[in-house]
């Protein structure tokens, strides 16, 4: 049951990377073929986060109540035919419900991935640990994506609706593994009431705000690196910008993916993750001011490889830190609660980054980026002081 359930895990994360990371790496063609400029890619982008965040509200505390076997189905046939939807469109409008029901998939999925895996790895102990070394897969989403998209298009020069239904497929593959699959029971008891009362504990409330910031900067990056690069390419007159663009998005995931198997080595990872956040915050506030000061592409790539190492563990260490402090039977709560309120800073900022870049640059409008790690330092200082008392069950 053990190896089948791992995989389970480990894939769910690697296909929530896919859903996150694909407006990103088509987001160059897919503005050329349905004629859209950055507002309106944008709000695509925005709507996705938009049904990540209405989903997140409930399927944390669905996935307590009726098990992790149907959400996982959901997940991986909703990725599934989002994905494939976008393959086809020919529409803004269809390329919209693509995204809506894409974020129905890789909320599912997310929830599967990031509550089995601290249950799974490492005994069930060590909860930061073991999301950091699940999470190196969503890592792996973030490398393989990029890559695989630009030998199809820029490559192999095929149209980029055939890397798009390839990755729908493999998403059915995972689907059906699920079916065979035996994964733990749901709570023996559970109430929803139960759940509700965790939205007063401080310690959710400010992993919640952690997220928030996380989710909005990670979401930014993943959005809009590819244009971000092709900005510093064409100013150098560099051949080949959207090729070599899509590059630097797989070596963003690499350095996340790196990131996080480093982090996994370390023992007591838990005990030490807020401290962990904090130093990160500052690295990443380092790496998007050469982002923003950059002139040569070299300079913009070695910030956004930094800015990859130095969010790898944030998200993990938010997540495990904050699941030692409650029982393993609200997991799927919790997650379902921290994750919802950070989607919705994934739902505003890559959308406004994308206003604030018509008629200018996204390079320019990175800024608020800045103004948001600093709010993440702030509150890392708080997110290991606060529920470390007892561990709450009921």
């Amino acid at each position: 049951m053990k190896k089948k359930t791992v995989f389970i895990a480990l894939t769910a994360v690697f296909s929530v990377a896919i859903c996150f990371i694909i407006l990103g790496a088509i987001s160059i063609d897919l503005m050329t073929a349905l004629n859209l400029n950055a507002g309106l890619f944008g709000t695509l982008v925005m709507s996705f986060y938009i049904s990540c965040t209405v989903v997140q509200l409930f399927i944390g505390f669905l996935t307590d109540k009726i098990g992790y076997k149907p959400i996982a189905v959901l997940g991986f046939v909703s990725a599934s035919l989002s994905i494939f939807l976008l393959a086809v469109a020919t529409t803004f409008t269809t390329a919209l419900i693509a995204c809506i029901i894409m974020g129905v998939g890789a909320m599912s999925l997310n929830t599967v991935g990031n509550t089995l895996i601290p249950i799974v790895l490492f005994k069930g102990k060590d909860q930061a640990r073991a999301s950091n070394l699940g999470n190196a897969f969503f890592g792996f989403g973030y490398v393989l994506i990029p890559l695989f998209l630009t030998l199809i298009v820029k490559i192999l020069n095929l149209q980029y609706s055939v890397a798009l239904t390839i990755i729908a497929a493999l998403l059915l593959i995972f689907a059906f593994f699920v079916l065979f699959t035996v994964f733990p029971k749901p709570s023996i008891g559970y109430e929803f009431s139960k759940a509700i009362k965790l939205l007063f504990k401080p310690a959710i409330l400010i992993a919640a705000l952690a997220l928030f910031c996380y989710s909005s900067l990670e979401a930014t990056m993943g959005t809009w690196i590819n244009k971000y690069m092709e900005e510093l390419y064409i100013a150098k007159g560099i051949a080949a910008p959207t090729l070599k663009s899509g590059m630097v998005l797989s070596l963003f995931g690499l350095a996340m993916m790196i990131g996080r198997f480093v982090f996994s080595t370390v023992k007591d990872l838990t005990k030490k993750g807020a401290k962990v956040i904090s130093l990160m915050s500052i690295l990443s506030l380092f790496g998007i001011l050469l982002m923003i000061f950059a002139k040569e592409p070299i300079v913009g790539i070695i910030a956004i490889f930094l800015i990859g190492m130095a969010f790898a563990p944030i998200f993990p260490n938010i997540v495990g830190v904050t699941y030692a402090k409650f029982d393993p039977s609200l997991y799927g709560s919790i997650f379902g609660i921290i994750y919802a309120i950070g989607m919705c800073g994934s739902t505003f900022l890559p959308k406004y980054i994308g206003d604030l870049s018509v008629g200018a640059t996204v390079q320019q409008s990175l800024s608020i980026a800045a103004i948001i790690i600093i709010i993440l330092f702030i509150i890392s200082l708080f997110i290991g002081r606060i529920g470390n008392n007892k561990k709450y069950v009921s």
